[in-house]
């Protein structure tokens, strides 16, 4: 079983704060004397070292000076940062509209070559039409309660994911089965939408398993929608947060959970057939 991500970014946290709390007790200070020597109250000490308020860079170099281990500032700095851009709140994400979001990630699209996605309760966004992504992503932001950019948002994921038609990329996107039958928007978006896996399915860099609801003894149960970015990252996307995943053992073990989901999907005709099913549904 995965690591909960956000339990895995509180531990790199955590990391930075015992590593903070070490250098205070190595040099014999107190909280309340690094406080004092910080310009800061204990409190704010406290909260550092329990890990329930992120330093900044310029509280990490007045710790370190404090501790008389400048050297160490640069290192703790750098691995703040990156337990902070772990996870990464939506409501921080989306303040300037769905749209921006959608287009900070195409370069990194670009320059990935092997993507795979699992995806438990929607069509993997790779292969979303406009209609479908347009009612999803309005649903998001009438939920979030922020100025509704969905159709543009739309537009833009459709066109970042042009990426699937070019040379030197390839994609192995898993579906489950019920994700198919959750209606976004109007049962013609649906068969549009649909429809439109039957021909992306198709495409010679993609391999589009679908994982039945009816597989007996499923050897893994469903989980949080992630997508892997060849080896060396995943995005896992949450209610409230996107985590990143870059600790090559947690790496190891979405890759290790998208095997095993891997095995239980159908390809080919049989994917088409549960496609086609959920089609016929509609009507």
């Amino acid at each position: 079983m995965p690591i909960s991500p956000s339990s895995s970014a509180q531990a790199a946290r955590e990391l930075v704060a015992r590593r903070l709390r070490d250098l205070r007790k190595a040099s014999g200070l107190t909280v309340t004397e690094l406080a004092d020597r910080c310009g800061w109250h204990h409190a704010k000490t406290s909260r550092i070292e329990n890990a329930r308020t992120a330093p900044s860079a310029k509280d990490i170099r007045l710790w370190c000076g404090a501790c008389g281990d400048v050297d160490q500032a640069d290192d703790l700095i750098a691995q703040s940062l990156n337990a902070e851009s772990m996870y990464s709140e939506w409501r921080h994400q989306v303040r300037s509209g769905l749209k921006q979001l959608q287009d900070t990630r195409v370069q990194f699209f670009h320059e990935t070559q092997l993507f795979r996605v699992y995806s438990s309760t929607l069509v993997p966004g790779l292969l979303q039409t406009e209609g479908y992504a347009a009612a999803l992503l309005s649903n998001i932001a009438e939920f979030r309660e922020i100025p509704n950019d969905g159709a543009e948002a739309a537009s833009a994921r459709v066109h970042r994911s042009r990426v699937i038609h070019e040379p030197g990329h390839r994609f192995v996107l898993l579906v489950e089965e019920a994700a198919l039958y959750y209606r976004l928007g109007e049962s013609e978006a649906m068969a549009a939408q649909l429809g439109y896996l039957l021909t992306a399915g198709a495409l010679p860099a993609v391999s589009l398993g679908v994982i039945p609801m009816t597989t007996a003894e499923r050897k893994h149960w469903p989980i949080e929608t992630f997508h892997v970015y060849d080896d060396r990252l995943v995005s896992v996307e949450l209610l409230s947060a996107r985590v990143t995943v870059t600790q090559p053992s947690e790496v190891a073990l979405y890759l290790k959970a998208f095997e095993e989901l891997r095995r239980m999907a159908v390809y080919g005709q049989a994917a088409r057939a549960l496609i086609v099913k959920a089609i016929d549904a509609l009507n």
